[in-house]
C-alpha cells in the first residue's frame, strides 16, 4: 500500500511539473489543472471504494508553509535601489488601497444585503479581499519585467496586509486607541526582529561550511515566523524583509557591518538558496492545491444558494480593479486579471473562529469565488496573449 501511495504521489507531482512548464505557453494557470486533478482523484476514490483518511486537516499546514515560501521566493526576486523607489511605492499603495476599499465594500455588502452582524461581516470579508500571490506570481512568469515586479510587490504586500488586518480583527473585539497602539508597537517589534534575524541568518549562510545548510536556514525562517505568530506579530513582514535583504546586499554594501558579510561571495550562496526555495515552494504549492481540489465537493461548486453572492463578490473585485488601475494610470492589460483568490483566501477562511462563521459565507462560496477569479484570469491571459507578447 505504501509503495502505491509513493508511486501515486510521484506521478502527481511530475504531472504538475508538466502542467507548470506548459502553462507558460498555454497561459492556463497550473492551479486549475491541480484543482481538477485533485477533484478527479476524489471522485475515483469514492467510486472505487478506496479508503483515504481525512486530508482537510493538512490544508492549514501546507497553506501556511506555502504562504511563507511564496512570500520568501517573491522577496528573493525583488531588487531595491534608488531608481526603483518611485516604482515600488505604486504596487505597495495599490495593495493597501485595494485591500481596504474591498474590505469596506464587501463587508458592507455582507452586512446590509445578507443581514449579518457588522463585526462578523467585516471579518468574513477579509479572505475575499486578498490577492493570492501563490497563483498570481507564477502566472506572471512570462510578463515584462515591470509588470512582473508590480505583480510580485502588489500580491506579496496584499498577503501581508491581509494577514495583518485579519489578525487585528481577531485580536480586537472592540477597536479603540489602545488597539492601534498595540498594533504599531507590534509592527516596530517585528521590524527590529526582522533586521536582527536577517543579518544573523545571512551570517549563518556565509559561515556554515557543511554539505547541508540551506534546509536548516529555511527551517529557522519558518521557526521565527511561527514564534512571531504566537506573539501576534505581523510575521509575514519578516519573511519579505529577509528575502529582500538577501537579494539586495550589494545595495547595502556601504554599511560597515554589511561589508563584513562579503556580499560579493555571499551572493553566490544566496543564488543557491533562492533556487532551493523556488523548488520547495513548487512542491508545497502543488501538494496544497491537490489537497484543496481533493476536498472540493461537486455540490459545493454547483450550490445555487451561494452562486449569486459569489458573482456579486467577483463583480465587485473586477469593477474596482478597473477603476483602481485607471486612477493609478497603470495599463489594464494584463494587470486587470491578476487578482485571483486562492491559497491565502483558504488559509484565512479556515482560521475564522467557529463563533464568527455564518451559514451563507461558507465553503461553497469560497470555492466558487476562487474558481470564478481563476477562470477570469485564465481567459483574460488567453485573450490577451498577443498584447502580453509585445511587452516581453
Amino acid at each position: 500500500m505504501e509503495i502505491h501511495l509513493i508511486i501515486a504521489l510521484c506521478v502527481l507531482v511530475l504531472i504538475a511539473y508538466l502542467f507548470d512548464i506548459s502553462s507558460r505557453k498555454t497561459k492556463i494557470p497550473t492551479v486549475i489543472f491541480l484543482l481538477i486533478m485533485g477533484w478527479a482523484i476524489n471522485q475515483v476514490t469514492l467510486r472505487s471504494g478506496i479508503r483515504i483518511p481525512d486530508l482537510t486537516l493538512l490544508l492549514p499546514l501546507f497553506g501556511t508553509l506555502g504562504l511563507i515560501l511564496i512570500v520568501l521566493e517573491g522577496g528573493l526576486e525583488l531588487e531595491i535601489n534608488k531608481s526603483k523607489i518611485a516604482f515600488i511605492k505604486k504596487p505597495i499603495l495599490s495593495a493597501l488601497i485595494s485591500l481596504f476599499a474591498l474590505y469596506i465594500i464587501i463587508g458592507c455588502t455582507f452586512h446590509y444585503w445578507l443581514g449579518i452582524n457588522l463585526n462578523i461581516s467585516f471579518l468574513n470579508a477579509i479572505p475575499f479581499c486578498v490577492i493570492s500571490s501563490a497563483i498570481a506570481i507564477p502566472s506572471a512568469a512570462n510578463f515584462s519585467k515591470k509588470n512582473k515586479e508590480f505583480v510580485i510587490y502588489e500580491t506579496s504586500m496584499s498577503d501581508i496586509f491581509g494577514v495583518i488586518l485579519f489578525n487585528f480583527m481577531i485580536a480586537n473585539e472592540i477597536i479603540n486607541a489602545s488597539s492601534f497602539f498595540v498594533f504599531f508597537y507590534n509592527l516596530i517589534i517585528i521590524l527590529i526582529i526582522s533586521l536582527i534575524a536577517s543579518i544573523a541568518l545571512a551570517f549563518f549562510i556565509k559561515k556554515i561550511d557543511h554539505n547541508v545548510k540551506f534546509i536548516p536556514i529555511t527551517i529557522m525562517v519558518v521557526l521565527i515566523y511561527a514564534l512571531s505568530k504566537i506573539y501576534h506579530l505581523p510575521a509575514l513582514m519578516f519573511i519579505l524583509i529577509f528575502g529582500i535583504f538577501l537579494n539586495n546586499l550589494d545595495e547595502l554594501n556601504r554599511i560597515d557591518f554589511i561589508k563584513k558579510l562579503e556580499p560579493e561571495k555571499l551572493n553566490l550562496e544566496v543564488q543557491r538558496f533562492s533556487k532551493l526555495v523556488t523548488e520547495i515552494t513548487f512542491l508545497v504549492r502543488t501538494i496544497f492545491f491537490l489537497l484543496l481540489g481533493y476536498t472540493i465537493q461537486t455540490n459545493e461548486v454547483l450550490n445555487t444558494e451561494t452562486l449569486p453572492v459569489a458573482l456579486i463578490i467577483v463583480s465587485i473585485i473586477y469593477l474596482f480593479r478597473i477603476i483602481h488601475l485607471l486612477i493609478i494610470k497603470e495599463n489594464l492589460m494584463p494587470l486587470l486579471f491578476m487578482v485571483p483568490r486562492g491559497l491565502i483566501t483558504v488559509v484565512l477562511f479556515i482560521s475564522i473562529p467557529v463563533n464568527k462563521q455564518t451559514e451563507i459565507i461558507n465553503q461553497s462560496l469560497l470555492i466558487q469565488v476562487i474558481l470564478l477569479t481563476l477562470l477570469v484570469m485564465m481567459f483574460g491571459l488567453l485573450f490577451n496573449k498577443k498584447t502580453t507578447k509585445n511587452e516581453f
